[in-house]
């Protein structure tokens, strides 16, 4: 594996406590969809990670087929399901090898928390 890289931004889509599912079948891959400021996907996209766009904003998801461990901003591990939409965070991963249409993959191996979102925010999205 290469090495670990670190990438910056706000939990959008998070599935750390159960795997995908898609299109009703499950992916098998636990996942953790970042939206990220400009700086970090340049970066991303510097090194031929595709990005998506969602609301004006870049996003990538980050994936693995093992469930990984949480961190909160003091470095203790904490439980998965803590990890909420619109908290910052550092995800660690590494990149898998390029494929000619979806880009290098990126497999993640951990994530810190780095401000914990209120918990208000998610109903008022509704």
């Amino acid at each position: 594996m290469a090495n670990s890289n670190y990438t910056n931004g706000i939990a959008a889509f998070v599935n750390l406590l159960e795997t995908d599912k898609y299109n009703g079948q499950d992916t098998g891959k636990f996942s953790i969809t970042l939206t990220m400021d400009e700086d970090e996907a340049t970066a991303l996209e510097n090194m031929g990670i595709k990005l998506k766009e969602y609301q004006g904003k870049a996003q990538r998801k980050f994936s693995t087929k093992y469930q990984v461990p949480v961190y909160d901003p003091e470095g203790n591990e904490i439980p998965t399901g803590d990890l909420r939409y619109g908290s910052k965070v550092r995800l660690k991963w590494a990149e898998g090898r390029p494929h000619p249409v979806h880009g290098v993959s990126t497999y993640l191996s951990a994530v810190k928390v780095i401000e914990f979102a209120e918990q208000s925010e998610t109903s008022e999205e509704f």
